[in-house]
């Protein structure tokens, strides 16, 4: 029987001594096996893969068990007297092997233990396992060896990839993904299956959209870092503010024309830029943001008019338009299975009046100016004249309420 974990073999003379031990685990495999007529616990490590062989039999003083469940253990010997100290096991993996160290020192009859050939320890078997991987030219790119199962950082740069690899959709311990300056067109639906993914990098690719079932996918609680920047996206779906752990998002140098519609809904989000894009103006919800940085350089900004609105009013109000309405103002719940799924998403991005209605097809749209030091801490100038207002968009849900709007009222506080 063999156990992969970290073991410090603690000698109880040491103190005795007034010596102390180093206080520190190595990477081991555990084998327990017979030689020589007796059973055997043996200790290998990369430093010693031979082995160190402990007698097991009426040679074990205690099991110290209380923090198993935590992958930890310790075996206390009577001959040497020393304390072998396990730690970062597999929790299930480590009680089978006491339960079998514990047979043994009862002498329980060899036939009936799970012993393994006393052999030294292969180095993969008790080399530390890797975590980080950088690879920056096609030339260091493995294309017959795998990826280390361990890996939580990798990155894959200037390697002209295509595609993401099925073998690193394969990591299920990444929590940074880099594969920044490659070819890549299209993300692969499994990506969502990295449920530890927390950065993503795609800067400099060939994307022209973002998969909205990503949206929907583990990556909604788990990615907090996404760069996007210099690809070819045009427009990024509505599922995208699904995205709640989003701290830092990049979309620079794309070719966008429009931001999420309820981008709002990010509001973890602290770090923004978009810059040099073609965003005409910002979805309403874009006031809702609270960030630290934001940067919106370079993008051919409208020049607002209030005074000429783009009237979309059907008087009088549409039967769905009423339902749509009465759905989203009282919060009655719907879903697919009681709509069809073409109504839910018109549900999902309805628009909101200034006197807090929702509106779905029938509305009046303005865009009016909005300081954006209103929305982020730091903004980086949006043109070279030094300006840091840019076009909002907003929503009436009637004459009346735009009619109030223009009035002056106290609903426009906050915008010029």
């Amino acid at each position: 029987m063999r156990l992969q974990c970290e073991v410090e073999v603690q000698s109880r003379l040491l103190p005795t001594c007034g010596l102390r031990g180093r206080g520190r685990g190595s990477r081991a495999l555990l084998s327990l096996g017979r030689g020589r007529g007796d059973v055997y616990l043996m200790v290998c490590t990369a430093r010693d893969r031979a082995g160190v062989r402990y007698k097991v039999q009426d040679n074990v003083e205690r099991f110290f068990t209380r923090f198993v469940e935590e992958g930890k253990a310790t075996v206390r010997l009577k001959e040497p007297a020393v304390d072998v100290c396990l730690s970062k096991a597999n929790a299930s993996n480590l009680k089978a092997f006491l339960s079998a160290v514990r047979l043994a020192h009862q002498g329980t009859d060899v036939g009936a233990l799970p012993l393994s050939a006393l052999v030294p320890a292969k180095t993969s078997e008790v080399e530390k396992p890797k975590t980080k991987m950088i690879i920056t030219s096609k030339r260091d790119y493995p294309l017959t060896k795998s990826f280390p199962y361990s890996l939580e950082h990798l990155q894959a740069s200037y390697c002209k990839l295509a595609r993401i690899d099925t073998r690193v959709l394969c990591l299920k311990k990444l929590r940074k993904l880099d594969l920044s300056h490659n070819h890549i067109k299209q993300l692969p639906a499994t990506i969502g299956d990295l449920v530890f993914l927390q950065e993503l990098n795609l800067h400099d690719n060939h994307l022209e959209s973002f998969s909205g079932a990503l949206c929907g996918s583990t990556l909604q609680k788990s990615l907090q870092c996404l760069d996007l920047s210099q690809n070819r996206i045009r427009a990024l779906p509505i599922q995208f503010c699904q995205l709640r752990g989003l701290v830092n998002l990049k979309l620079d140098d794309n070719e966008l024309i429009r931001l999420p519609f309820k981008i709002g809904q990010l509001d973890r989000l602290r770090f923004l830029s978009a810059a040099r894009n073609k965003l005409p103006f910002l979805p309403s919800d874009f006031r809702k943001l609270c960030l630290e940085s934001l940067d919106l350089f370079g993008n051919p900004f409208e020049q607002p008019n209030p005074l000429l609105p783009n009237i979309q009013l059907k008087i009088p109000l549409t039967l769905l338009e009423c339902a749509a309405r009465a759905a989203v103002n009282y919060r009655i719940p719907y879903g697919r299975g009681l709509l069809p799924s073409h109504l839910c998403q018109d549900l999902e991005v309805a628009k909101t009046c200034q006197c807090g209605s929702a509106c779905l097809s029938s509305f009046i749209q303005i865009t009016v100016t909005m300081n954006l030091h209103h929305v982020a801490h730091t903004v980086v100038l949006v043109d070279n004249m030094g300006g840091t207002e840019a076009p909002v968009l907003r929503y009436f849900c009637s004459l009346r309420c735009y009619s109030r709007f223009l009035d002056g009222s106290p609903q426009s506080s906050g915008d010029h």
